[in-house]
Formats: structure tokens, sequence, C-alpha cells
């Protein structure tokens, strides 16, 4: 059971990572500029990076992991590389979790 926890903690943190790698590619690089006012806005910059990826990344673990639980645990028992495929899911997810949010964000104007 540790194990298992352990490894959904894994799956998690790198579904985390993804999901701040997205808002960094949404956002883009921070403004460099030595003024104070925008000091104070690249740090709500890194602020937004991390808040919203963070929680885009959270929902992507979600999925992989009820994905995971539901389906995958008995499709890759007797598999050679679960690993491998397992990561590619995983990246399959991020890629549909932000463009969902890129439509609702941008397309739809809901967010």
């Amino acid at each position: 059971m540790a194990k298992r926890i352990l490894n959904y903690l894994g799956w998690t943190l790198i579904g985390i990572l993804f999901g701040i790698l997205y808002m960094r590619i949404v956002l883009g690089p921070v403004s460099k500029s030595e003024t104070s006012e925008f000091t104070f806005l690249n740090s709500i910059h890194d602020f937004v990076l991390l808040y919203v990826g963070a929680i885009i990344g959270s929902i992507i673990a979600l999925l992989f992991i009820l994905l995971d639980i539901f389906f995958l645990k008995k499709r890759l028992q007797n598999h050679s590389n679960p690993f491998l495929i397992r990561l590619v899911i995983l990246i399959v997810l991020a890629i549909i979790v932000g463009t969902f949010h890129y439509f609702l964000e941008n397309i739809a104007n809901v967010i």
C-alpha cells in the first residue's frame, strides 16, 4: 500500500510539473526591468505561474490516477515497459487539459 501511494505521489509531482510547464508556455518569459513597478508585476507573474500551474497539474494528476486505477493497472500487468506507457499517457492528458484550458480561456472566454 505504501509503495502504491509513493508511486502515485511521484506521478502527481510529474503532473504538477507539466501544469507549471504549460503555464510557463502560456505566460511567456518574465520581462526584465529594474523599476519597482515591474518588480511587483514580476512577482505577480511568478505567483500566477505557480498557483495556476499547480491547479492545472493537480487536475492532470487526478485524471491520470483515476485512469490508472480503473483502466491501466489491469491492462499493463503483463506489459514489458509500463512506465513508458504511463508517461506517454500522462503527456497526452497534459496536452488535452492544456487544450481544454486554452479553449475555455481564449475561445469561449469563460475563464
